[in-house]
């Protein structure tokens, strides 16, 4: 099973390429699924044609789904929020706050990625392009889980084991405080599908990111910082596609100057992300929907590529041993040493970059060993780990 996302600035044509990615595999005889998660819901519009909450035929080999996040939401939420419902109306809260309130900001997009598990457990298909919100949306959505990952293997058992520890004393006095064993399951249950996704979209034999972009500075800014934030969580970018491009057959004085400008975007975008692959489109002169177009953008964008081949190998995290330790080492592009902040607790590693923040639980080997230094080089966090000696004049065992 391929998994393609893709992602970008709102506005730069990402629904667009990822349809024509799904077409290009589709006609190559890949059994291709292309879901959005996006809540803007454009595929269909791409595709000129409607498409339900359920995969739907587009052509041969080729599904479309607009996935339908309230529903999944009420899916894997409901009895957690019955329990949260529970509580509010305890507190006075009224009927209607309460709904509202009893909701994560989104949790219903979150909760989208699991038609990825679905999908890839079906059967039915060979390859799915995600086609994910803007950026912003996207870099929530796919931190999630590992965020969550942290309190559900950290701080969940301890209060599952409070819980029933105080449930039966304190039962008839705040009974809807304190959570029974059926909301802990479906907790319990979120957290092994929402692992399992997270899972699959870090695979590096078969998930990658498409980052897409147009030749513009804001565009291209945001674009890198989207590719250190993916670094950080752990997904792979295997091509940085730059859409409408102006063609070279364009000698209108008035576009001279416009083709200057995204000339020297476009070597920026080579620099910036080098060696990763850079995938063009051109500016067409009418609007790329419907199969057949959709077609033709995709061979103009893959141009001989196979368009379900991981495009570029790359380990964002990796360790490595080194002489009588070990290198924990991130790859984190166009982060200045500033914007980096580390720190250690227990057998977790929590590592800031501007707005967002990763716990990284340390594999056994690790977490038996000190930090002995921690350096910022060539885009990458390296941070080493050995056993300290024992200061001189201390015995081996304690003071």
């Amino acid at each position: 099973m391929r998994i393609l996302i893709f992602t970008g600035k709102g506005g730069v044509g990402k629904t667009t390429v990822a349809a024509a990615t799904a077409v290009r595999a589709a006609k190559a005889g890949v059994k291709t699924l292309v879901m959005s998660t996006d809540p803007a819901h454009s595929l269909s519009d791409a595709f000129d044609r409607p498409l339900g909450g359920d995969p739907t035929p587009v052509e041969k080999n080729l599904w479309g789904q607009q996935i339908d996040s309230q529903a999944r939401l009420e899916e894997g939420w409901r009895e957690i929020q019955d329990y949260v419902l529970g509580i509010m109306e305890w507190g006075g809260v009224d009927a209607i706050n309460a709904e509202e309130l009893s909701v994560i900001p989104g949790l219903d997009e979150l909760f989208s990625l699991t038609d990825v598990k679905r999908a890839s457990e079906d059967g039915s298909y060979e390859l799915l392009v995600v086609d994910c919100a803007p950026t912003a949306e996207t870099l929530r959505l796919l931190s999630l889980p590992d965020v969550l990952n942290w309190y559900f293997e950290r701080i969940f058992p301890i209060e599952r084991k409070v819980a029933k520890v105080v449930r039966p004393v304190f039962n008839r006095v705040i009974g809807p405080l304190i959570a029974n064993e059926q909301v802990f399951k479906a907790i319990e249950r979120m957290h092994h599908t929402l692992e399992d996704v997270r899972g699959l979209l870090t695979d590096q034999t078969a998930s990658t990111v498409r980052l897409v972009m147009n030749a513009e500075k804001m565009v291209i800014a945001e674009a890198r910082r989207t590719y250190t934030y993916l670094n950080l969580f752990g997904y792979r970018v295997d091509a940085a596609i730059c859409n409408r491009l102006l063609p070279e057959e364009v000698h209108d004085p008035y576009f001279e100057k416009w083709k200057a400008v995204q000339s020297e975007h476009l070597d920026t975008i080579r620099e910036s992300f080098s060696p990763i692959p850079i995938l063009t489109v051109p500016l067409y002169d009418r609007e790329m929907i419907g199969v057949k177009l959709l077609d033709k953008l995709g061979k103009d964008l893959y141009a001989g590529h196979d368009p379900t081949e991981v495009l570029y190998k790359d380990d964002p995290v990796q360790v490595r041993k080194l002489g009588v330790g070990y290198v924990l080492s991130l790859r984190l592009p166009f982060t200045a040493k500033a914007e980096l902040d580390l720190l250690r607790k227990g057998d977790d590693i929590h590592v800031k970059v501007g707005p967002y923040r990763r716990a990284f639980m340390l594999p056994t080997i690790l977490s038996r060993l000190d930090i002995t230094d921690a350096k910022f080089e060539d885009g990458r966090l390296n941070i080493s780990f050995a056993r300290r000696e024992p200061e001189a004049g201390v015995a081996k065992g304690g003071a």
